[in-house]
């Protein structure tokens, strides 16, 4: 025991103190680290990303005057419109004088009435086809019922087989006239909704004109030349000079284009019309050869013209 007690205090007199065991243990131990995400999470940063510092000046720009140009369009646009509108209010009122063509006018009516007739002539021209497609339909059905009735009745078969004949022609001739029908409304429709349309289309151009021109130059007439503000008589020119070029050319177009239109109504509805009379008298007064030299005449092909006619298959 007395030995066991020696040799311990032996053993704490040779431990070294506190501070004497703190620098033994960092100089004579590997020193323990601290976590490197402290210092790591300090110097990392997210991945830089391009910066509107870095874009171009020249497309910056580009979309600055692109966006001008369109500003500039919609104010020039909301400036026209409101002129326009300004200019009719007026007129209706009778306070404001109006460009007008007496002559051009009548002719522009004139046109204008026209196409509503012709377009009635349409109208009435397809009932007339489409119910006539009807009657061929019961003149084919008729003639399936007579031969039918020929086969099984020996007692009358002359009688089924004459009347049999006779709607089967009707049917053959109907149908040529339901072609010379449908090619008469073909070309009104063309006469009516392309042609004439078109003249319609400029026509009504050139009265958007005469509008704008009108209400430019009611503001040229009201603008007082004053010799401290000399840019607003000179603006107000510029616009009625513009507008006035353009009024006056599209006054040539529609007088251009109205009479080569007439011209081509005239030869349109000459043809038609000869057509329409001769194609019909033909087919009333069963005249079949009359009939279908008409159609050839005109040119215009049967849908069995190719193969022959039903009939003869």
């Amino acid at each position: 025991m007395a030995q066991s007690h020696t040799s311990i205090h032996e053993m704490l007199k040779d431990t070294p103190t506190l501070n004497e065991s703190n620098s033994a243990i960092h100089s004579g131990t590997e020193p323990r680290l601290k976590h490197p995400n402290s210092l790591a999470l300090n110097n990392i940063s997210a991945p830089a990303t391009p910066t509107n510092s870095l874009a171009s000046p020249l497309g910056d720009s580009s979309f600055i005057k692109s966006g001008a140009a369109k500003i500039d369009t919609l104010k020039n646009w909301s400036i026209s419109t409101y002129k326009c509108t300004r200019q009719i209010m007026l007129e209706k009122l009778g306070k404001s004088s109006r460009t007008i063509d007496s002559e051009l006018e009548a002719q522009i009516e004139q046109l204008r009435d026209t196409q509503r007739k012709y377009l009635q002539i349409l109208r009435l021209t397809r009932a007339l086809s489409s119910h006539f497609h009807h009657v061929v339909q019961t003149n084919r059905m008729l003639s399936e019922a007579f031969s039918d009735l020929a086969q099984k009745s020996p007692e009358l078969q002359e009688e089924f087989m004459y009347n049999s004949d006779t709607q089967r022609s009707l049917t053959k001739n109907g149908e040529l006239l339901l072609n010379a029908l449908n090619f008469f409304t073909s070309s009104i429709n063309t006469l009516c909704n392309k042609t004439i349309e078109d003249t319609l289309i400029t026509i009504r151009q050139y009265e958007t004109a005469r509008i704008e021109y009108d209400a430019y130059r009611m503001d040229l007439e009201n603008a007082k030349p004053e010799p401290t503000s000399p840019t607003v008589s000179a603006e107000s020119q510029k616009n009625y000079d513009k507008h006035k070029e353009n009024y006056e050319k599209l006054r040539a177009d529609i007088t251009v284009k109205m009479q080569f239109l007439d011209e081509n109504r005239i030869k349109v509805m000459h043809k038609q019309l000869v057509l329409l009379h001769n194609a019909v008298a033909a087919y009333f007064s069963g005249n079949a050869v009359a009939l279908e030299g008409t159609l050839k005449q005109f040119n215009i092909k049967t849908p069995n013209s190719a193969s022959g006619s039903w009939l003869e298959q």
